[in-house]
């Protein structure tokens, strides 16, 4: 479990600069790889980080919570009261909660999540399970 935990928190750490450059890339499909394509990093963030708090959690159930929450952390940014609106004008406010609301991030939601469930679902067949 220790080697997984390790990996878990290396792969975590690697997605933070990973995400925050593609959130501020510049160059071809800027606008797909800020705006969507980054929302897969994203997803794998959330899964890792909360793999690492608790490791014993099914790969599958961690994809789905991981989805249904930020899914619905994209719902709220229809929600516009002004604690919300003040909490988005921050950075971390911005990458956490968004700010524009846009159906066609549940398929990189989606994606995020599948890629995450792969990655640990391998992880955890070779470090724990074995």
């Amino acid at each position: 479990m220790k080697t997984y935990r390790r990996i878990v928190f290396g792969i975590l750490i690697a997605l933070i600069p990973i995400g925050l450059a593609s959130k501020y890339y510049q160059g071809p499909l800027e606008f797909w790889v800020n705006n969507s394509f980054s929302s897969i990093f994203y997803e794998m963030f959330w899964m890792f980080l909360v793999v690492l708090i608790l490791p014993r959690l099914s790969p599958g159930w961690v994809a789905f919570w991981v989805f249904v929450v930020t899914s619905a952390l994209e719902f709220m940014q229809l929600w516009k009261p002004p604690f919300l609106q003040a909490i988005r004008e921050t950075l971390i406010g911005r990458l956490v909660l968004g700010t524009t609301f846009v159906w066609g991030d549940f398929l990189y939601y989606v994606l995020g999540c599948a890629i995450g469930w792969l990655v640990l679902r391998t992880l955890k067949a070779k470090w724990v399970n074995s």
